[in-house]
């Protein structure tokens, strides 16, 4: 694993070069060091992850759900035949927890319940679960274009493609 970390860091500085004027930056305020250890850059991967998760459920509380209840919902609008165990996969929790928040949101009456194929249970979006979902995509969009503001869609698509590339090297497919 650490190899293909590496990699992927000589992957992302190789790039960089190539497709960053790193002079440009710094005349634009930007000060970091190039050189970037791994744990600086998971710390920095993290570190924007959890600014987009902290604006995002600010917004998505005028909605009244959080994030993780949004992305259920996007998950599930997007795969409306996806058994619980595939649902919590997609939004990273266990069983148990993707079946409490379900139920949660079943009370809320933003999913409903249905019968599935032997004895398995569905879950559907309501119209007010779809209601939501699609403000929430509002929301998203609106934080993401802020958060990659600075970038031009040039760099935008370079950071896309080298994301890309690392997630493709996880022998999880995580």
């Amino acid at each position: 694993m650490v190899c293909a970390a590496a990699g992927g860091v000589d992957v992302i500085s190789t790039t960089l070069y190539k497709h960053v004027d790193i002079n440009n930056l710094r005349a634009e305020g930007y000060h970091r060091r190039v050189s970037t250890s791994l744990q600086e850059l998971g710390r920095a991967v993290k570190r924007l992850q959890n600014r987009h998760h902290n604006a995002l459920n600010a917004g998505l509380r005028e909605l009244g759900v959080s994030l993780v209840q949004w992305d259920a919902l996007r998950h599930l609008d997007q795969r409306p035949d996806a058994s619980l165990h595939d649902l919590a996969q997609l939004t990273f929790q266990t069983d148990q927890a993707f079946g409490t928040l379900a139920a949660r949101m079943v009370d809320r009456g933003l999913i409903e319940r249905v019968p599935g194929p032997g004895r398995a249970v569905r879950h559907r979006l309501t119209d007010r679960g779809r209601q939501v979902r699609h403000a929430g995509d509002e929301i998203m969009e609106r934080v993401l274009a802020e958060s990659f503001a600075p970038l031009s869609p040039e760099q935008r698509a370079t950071l896309g493609g080298l994301l890309d590339r690392l997630l493709e090297a996880d022998p999880e497919g995580g």
